[in-house]
């Protein structure tokens, strides 16, 4: 089911409408979904929906909000940050009446710190930069542009990048310099290895590999069973 939610804005601004994905039957357990980003994102979304179709399948409602400047988002990219889009995803899971949190990949940057979860293969802000940064650094040299991270990183600071089509904010590039996902309470991580193959990010173009989705359901499924069991 897709259907919109009201994401508040910063400084008493008016919420914006954003898209949310959800399978949602009104069950006791609510799995707030927090997705990777950008080029991880595209490379993501399929396996990410069909973790979602699992866990539909063993009784568990899952919610996977956009988040602010992404996908059909109207809200400006660049004028995004770290913090903001930590507090629309606390916001999405006490508008949706979220339980619990799995988060992919960077998404464990923004997870609730109030829900207990998962933490599927979290990724830092420096990790995920220095992709982005390598991909940009790789395409200009093939384009005969010399660019350096270490010029492009202090440009960032100072007037923001686009990286891998996305435009991202200064504040932004300046958050994830040093951002680190942190686990809460009650929340646990899910190493890759754990599920077993090599992460679908890791490929060349958007994939799908029903056999890890497979395992990260059932993985999830059964620690919830531990927990009430």
């Amino acid at each position: 089911m897709i259907v919109t939610w009201n994401c508040p804005a910063p400084e008493g601004g008016s919420p914006t409408e954003e898209m949310l994905l959800a399978f949602d039957r009104g069950r006791p357990v609510r799995v707030l979904v927090c997705p990777a980003w950008f080029d991880e994102a595209n490379k993501l979304r399929r396996f990410t929906v069909e973790v979602m179709r699992r866990l539909d399948a063993a009784g568990i409602d899952t919610l996977l909000p956009d988040l602010p400047g992404c996908n059909e988002s109207l809200v400006s990219l660049p004028l995004q940050t770290l913090a903001w889009w930590h507090s629309a995803m606390t916001s999405a899971a006490e508008m949706l009446g979220a339980t619990h949190v799995l988060a992919i990949r960077a998404g464990a940057l923004v997870a609730p710190p109030n829900l207990p979860g998962w933490h599927y293969a979290a990724q830092t802000g420096p990790k995920l930069l220095r992709g982005l940064l390598r991909a940009r650094t790789i395409a200009a040299h093939e384009a005969g542009i010399t660019e350096t991270s270490e010029d492009l990183i202090a440009l960032g600071r100072e007037s923001g990048l686009t990286l891998g089509g996305w435009s991202i904010g200064a504040a932004m590039i300046r958050e994830l310099e040093t951002a680190e996902p942190v686990l809460a309470p009650g929340q646990s991580a899910i190493a890759q290895s754990t599920i077993d193959g090599a992460g679908l990010w890791l490929r060349t173009e958007p994939d799908d590999d029903p056999g890890q989705a497979d395992r990260l359901a059932a993985l999830i499924v059964r620690s919830l069973s531990e927990a009430t069991g």
